[in-house]
């Protein structure tokens, strides 16, 4: 009986990884037919005096690293400076703000208009801030920055053009290029998962004429549209997202502009990338609960409902992955319990192998695309896959919390994820005073489970039975490298 319903939640587990991979490859689908016209966007043509006033938006929250070099670039802007107003919107506790304002002072002697704009209290977080500094924004269009951002010199002329030929428009939203992409395995593993997000996601999305997100930075918004849409609201981590739906939902266009880039910084160390994955997939989780009836209610395409579907609950996929990991080593040995010749129902659940070869495909569509293809780099790509597969996994566990925790309506701060201003390999992270300073009760549990997993390829072995050996060898490589890299990136290592 226990061999059944182990049985039947791995299937069922595997079932809804299947349809997510589904998904994912009509997106790849969606992306390849609408390719051309994702990737060579016509700009309008403007004239100067049809330039429209631009806020630029910067919420910083104790950024010691990056602040100066955020606030050099983003005074190169080639944009009229008439025309140009710079909102610093910061909230640090530490000498950032000193940092900021000392800077500023500089370039306003120059006749720049930035303004270091400081609200009495924290609430809201980020999305508060946004709020807070749209009331007395100057511009008609609102583009927003992270503080780890270093936008191209020429990217207000390539993306409010769009904007201003088309009122219906409410976004434009760039890509994303990694400053520190070649820093570490572990950043080229974020950049290779980004990279498919911003390319065949977003890019199939869009082609396909279905909801995309603003993704919280390296892109413009329209004031009418964010106002329109009930403006920024805290209720959720990902405020980006949420916004995103209610405008679009209220009947507003996004655009989605591959080829304009946006450079920024990975997160080099592993308890970074564990904050920025937590508030991303908890907040995607709240944002399901509270965007997707509307969906549904909305009058929308069945295939804008199913992707909108499906993009909301994107970061439920970690569930579902981490149970059949879960259970996956106990049925190595309810398989041989399991009476009657169920043969064929094993072999069923072969099918749903297919999940690894489709997202081999998707992940291939975002990197060949980036990388012109030879042998060498599809040796390269085949080499990469299963790590960044491996990792994935890995972090099944804490962002499956993370999940459930946003499903739940628990509430929880929104926590920056630290900057360490890091493009060469010379550069380091180790004396960042933002690093994490304990470890947590959760890095514990993954090296215990990546043990776990390894004593699943032993039973494999002790049974001769390999059917999940290459499976268990994905999860004790996963959670052995999070179990390490959390403990080496912690400050007190």
């Amino acid at each position: 009986m226990m061999g059944w319903i182990l049985l039947g939640i791995y299937s069922l587990a595997l079932s809804l990884i299947f349809c997510y991979s589904i998904v994912q490859l009509h997106l790849a689908f969606l992306y390849l037919k609408n390719r051309s016209k994702l990737v060579k966007n016509i700009i309008p043509k403007i004239n100067a005096e049809e330039l429209p006033i631009v806020t630029i938006q910067l919420p910083t929250f104790n950024e010691l690293y990056v602040v100066e070099r955020l606030i050099d670039c983003i005074v190169q802007l080639d944009y009229p400076k008439e025309k140009l107003e710079i909102q610093m919107l910061d909230d640090s506790t530490d000498e950032t703000t000193s940092i900021i304002s000392n800077r500023i002072t500089r370039y306003q002697k120059q006749g720049i208009d930035i303004q270091l704009i400081r609200r009495p209290e924290r609430t809201g977080y980020k999305a508060g801030a946004l709020k807070y500094g749209l009331e007395i924004a100057k511009g008609k269009f609102i583009a927003i920055f992270d503080a780890d951002f270093l936008p191209n010199k020429d990217f207000l002329q390539k993306t409010i053009p769009f904007l201003v030929k088309d009122e219906q428009l409410g976004v434009v939203q760039t890509r994303w290029e990694h400053l520190n992409k070649h820093y570490s395995t572990l950043t080229e593993l974020q950049a290779f998962g980004l990279d498919a997000h911003f390319i065949v996601e977003q890019g199939g999305r869009n082609g396909g004429g279905h909801f995309i997100n603003f993704n919280g930075t390296g892109g413009v918004w329209s004031k009418e549209c964010i106002y329109d849409a009930g403006n920024w609201e805290s209720d959720t981590l990902t405020e980006d997202l949420d916004l995103s739906y209610r405008a679009q939902l209220q009947g507003w266009k996004f655009k989605y502009l591959e080829d304009v880039c946006a450079p920024a910084e990975l997160p080099a160390t592993m308890n970074a990338l564990k904050s920025q994955q937590f508030r991303w997939n908890k907040g995607a989780a709240e944002n399901t609960v509270k965007n997707m009836k509307r969906v549904f209610q909305n009058k929308l395409s069945i295939g804008t409902r199913i992707h909108s579907m499906f993009h909301l609950l994107s970061s439920t996929v970690f569930i579902p992955v981490f149970i059949s990991a879960l259970v996956s080593v106990p049925l190595v040995v309810a398989k041989r319990q399991i009476t009657g010749d169920f043969t064929i129902i094993f072999q069923l659940a072969s099918v749903f192998l297919l999940s690894f070869f489709i997202l081999i495909f998707f992940y291939g569509v975002a990197y060949f695309r980036i990388n012109k293809f030879s042998i060498l780099l599809l040796i390269k790509f085949l080499c990469r896959f299963p790590l960044f597969m491996s990792l994935s996994m890995g972090l099944s566990l804490h962002n499956s919390l993370a999940v459930i925790e946003g499903y739940s309506g628990k509430k929880s701060p929104f926590i920056r994820t630290p900057k360490f201003n890091i493009k060469e390999d010379s550069d380091t992270w180790k004396k960042n005073i933002y690093r994490a300073k304990t470890m947590s009760p959760l890095t514990l549990l993954e090296g215990i489970l990546g043990l776990y997993f390894a004593f699943g390829i032993y039973l494999g072995f002790l049974y001769q039975d390999h059917s999940l050996t290459a499976f268990h060898c994905f999860l004790t490589m996963g959670f052995s490298v999070v179990f390490y890299y959390s403990i080496k990136h912690a400050k007190f290592s």
